[in-house]
């Protein structure tokens, strides 16, 4: 029977097959007894390997329809780590608008390892394929991008990583596996930040990343058992439970979005609003085309740095922290959170003001979410002698 995505969100981690538990057990053991010199069982060593952790790895490499699941202790974790598959001498072509950790960890990281790289607009398919060099071997797309929600055409730029005998790796932590599917689009491995959607109630930091074939899964688990960034047996148990829950998490959360966003783009004090739902958006037709869901994160701007400060400290409701994905909104200001370790002139180039805010919808009810906005934009009006009629 084809099971929908919603229903394989809450089965696919299983029931225990000892003790018939609809919970997976949470074995907090860093080493495992073997019976013999000669033969080891399936697990010796907690970094290496864990039952609960297998679990949530096998979980989620199902939701992904990849051959092999990897649970990292962050979502940074699982990205770095994916990118030391590449060797000294090799090209990596990267979003422009790429999160500012992963920014960070391309420039000051693998710089030192030799490693080169060309941040390019992956919205424009020709630009991509003008960037390849004979030494290309891994096109880094997030889609929709963090925080300007810019739509990259998978399917199409992993066929012209193809053509170019690289690899193409996609986070999906924006979208999840329940609303894209990049491996079915042609990517080659799937990263999480599990920390937001997946896990869902901002008590864990966690990262996945699953493969398309199982050689590469091999090649990808030598890095995480050499690295040791795993995640420990708690946290993936943590991990699976709110797994279970995203489907109706994100059904509200999306809801909320989509009229937060139209009030947002009705207001005079807002600039923009980068939302991929609206069908005005020029990656509208790709996103629909790649994904079932819009999403529950927006961005949007505001005139200046002091706009976003009035506002900030206005809001009542949404907590504003770094991250997001939670049944809480968070309001983030990436400029100096998501995007700090980006360069002030970098950012700008982006399209990350210092007006720029990214909203993250909770469970809240979205009335209320509303009138908050309402409340907080009408203070800076107030501020700037501005009479406008939300």
């Amino acid at each position: 029977m084809s099971e929908r995505r919603e229903t394989k969100l809450i089965h696919s981690a299983g029931i225990d097959p000892l003790t018939g538990a609809v919970n997976v057990p949470i074995y907090l053991s860093s080493t495992f007894h073997q019976e013999s010199i000669d033969s080891f069982g399936p697990f010796d060593y907690s970094r290496s390997g864990n039952p609960t952790r297998k679990s949530l790895e096998e979980t989620i490499a199902k939701l992904e329809g990849g051959a092999r699941g990897l649970a990292f202790s962050s979502g940074m974790a699982a990205i770095s780590s994916a990118f030391m598959l590449l060797k000294a001498g090799d090209h990596v072509l990267v979003s422009e608008d790429v999160y500012g950790g992963t920014y960070r960890f391309i420039t000051e990281v693998l710089e030192k390892f030799k490693v080169d790289y060309t941040f390019v607009d992956m919205t424009d398919l020709g630009e991509v394929a003008a960037a390849f060099q004979p030494n290309t071997k891994v096109v880094y797309i997030e889609t929709p991008s963090n925080p300007v929600m810019k739509i990259t055409d998978i399917e199409m730029a992993a066929k012209l990583a193809k053509a170019n005998d690289a690899m193409t790796f996609v986070d999906n932590t924006f979208m999840t596996p329940l609303y894209q599917n990049p491996l079915e689009l042609g990517a080659d491995i799937v990263l999480h930040s599990a920390t937001k959607f997946l896990s869902g109630h901002s008590d864990i930091t966690a990262g996945l990343a699953v493969t398309k074939d199982a050689g590469l899964g091999e090649q990808l688990a030598f890095i995480q058992n050499t690295f040791g960034s795993v995640l420990g047996a708690q946290d993936s148990y943590t991990l699976i439970q709110g797994i279970k829950t995203l489907g109706a998490r994100t059904k509200q959360s999306g809801e909320t979005t989509a009229r937060i966003a139209e009030y947002l783009h009705r207001h005079p004090l807002v600039e923009e609003v980068y939302y991929p739902g609206f069908s005005f958006h020029p990656g509208n037709p790709i996103h629909s085309r790649q994904a079932s869901h819009a999403g529950c994160v927006l961005s949007f701007r505001l005139a200046d740095k002091d706009a976003a400060r009035i506002l900030v400290d206005a809001l009542e409701i949404p907590v504003f922290a770094v991250s997001l994905g939670a049944v809480e909104s968070i309001l983030s200001y990436p400029a100096t959170m998501s995007h700090a370790a980006m360069p002030p002139a970098e950012r700008e180039k982006r399209g990350i003001t210092d007006g720029l805010l990214r909203f993250s919808a909770g469970l809240e009810h979205p009335d209320d979410l509303i009138n908050d906005f309402s409340q907080a934009l009408e203070k800076i009006a107030i501020a700037k002698g501005l009479s406008v009629a939300d």
